[in-house]
């Protein structure tokens, strides 16, 4: 059973929120966020990417607005908003300089919310925020060093230390998916042969395995099959394990965390995929220390989360989590 989220310590009023919003290509999780760590309600919205940026920040800001709105409603005192997106973030300017997933190119996204709320307003990048609420409030709760992996259709991290993570001098930190791992391997999407993220992401196992067996499958389904022991699967998974210890040998030299919180869709896998993957990375390490290999705790909330951390940062209140 998950422990629940820690409460944190804040000077803020009980009916204090924040407002939240986990922006990804498909939809979008936004809730209001108090400052102990709960949500205290949630919705999700379409994100609807093909209509263009400027309509996707309309939504965003309609959305956010319509949150403000039904916190007051409901006697609730919305003090800011933390807003998550993918790509490229200049959290410093609150400009979502580059997304691929929503076609955001410079948008100057924390001024518009202002001008559109009047709210005290960040921006942050979607896997460090998941990263940074993972460290704070789940599994690498108490860990200081804190490596959070997403495993999803791509492969990205977040380095956190002491509850903040690394955003890199250009906004680009936590590429971790493209490591390279095979240089003679598939090529990625960013025109590079043998990257992790061309090898072992979810959507990577999927394509493996239809190349080598002529029909398709989903990573979930490439999971199910090894473990009933077909070895097509068990080879792809296998291979997928490695490139994948490979990869956070690597990430252990450079950052030398305690802890490593593995997220994102592959994940669900549990210790199918985590057993083997933490002997992978044990055999792999010389005088390293291993880092503990852990599952993420706050599932989809992650983002939302983190994004009211962000915020809550942004406007002075305190974040510290309380021992219990």
């Amino acid at each position: 059973m998950t422990e629940p989220p820690a409460r944190l310590a804040g000077g803020v009023g009980d009916a204090d929120v924040v407002v939240a919003l986990d922006v990804g290509g498909t939809g979008m999780k936004c809730a209001l966020v108090s400052p102990d760590g709960r949500t205290v309600h949630s919705e999700r919205h379409p994100t609807d990417a093909a209509r263009g940026p400027d309509a996707v920040v309309d939504t965003i800001l309609a959305v956010a607005e319509g949150l403000a709105g039904k916190a007051r409603a409901d006697g609730r005192n919305p003090v800011a908003l933390g807003v998550a997106v993918p790509g490229i973030v200049d959290e410093a300017r609150g400009v979502a300089v580059w997304s691929a997933n929503i076609g955001f190119r410079d948008v100057p996204l924390r001024d518009l919310a202002v001008a559109r709320l009047g709210l005290p307003t960040t921006l942050g990048h979607d896997v460090r925020v998941g990263g940074v609420a993972e460290a704070r409030l789940g599994a690498g709760r108490g860990a200081g060093h804190v490596l959070f992996v997403a495993i999803g259709t791509g492969i990205a991290a977040a380095h956190v230390v002491d509850g903040s993570a690394d955003v890199g001098a250009h906004g680009a930190a936590g590429e971790f998916g493209h490591i390279l791992v095979r240089p003679n391997g598939p090529r990625c999407g960013c025109g590079r042969p043998g990257c992790l993220e061309a090898v072992a992401s979810a959507a990577a196992v999927g394509r493996r395995y239809a190349e080598l067996a002529g029909a398709p499958a989903t990573a979930a389904e490439v999971a199910e099959r090894a473990a009933a022991g077909e070895p097509l699967a068990a080879r792809v998974w296998q291979d997928t394990v490695d490139a994948l210890a490979d990869g956070l040998a690597t990430a252990q030299a450079l950052f030398d965390v305690a802890t490593v919180v593995v997220g994102g869709g592959l994940a669900q896998a549990g210790a199918q995929l985590l057993d083997p993957l933490r002997a992978a990375l044990r055999e792999r390490m010389t005088f390293h220390r291993e880092p503990a290999l852990v599952p993420a705790a706050l599932g989809d909330e992650a983002g939302c989360l983190g994004a009211a951390l962000l915020a809550l940062d942004a406007v002075g209140v305190p974040t510290t989590v309380e021992k219990r």
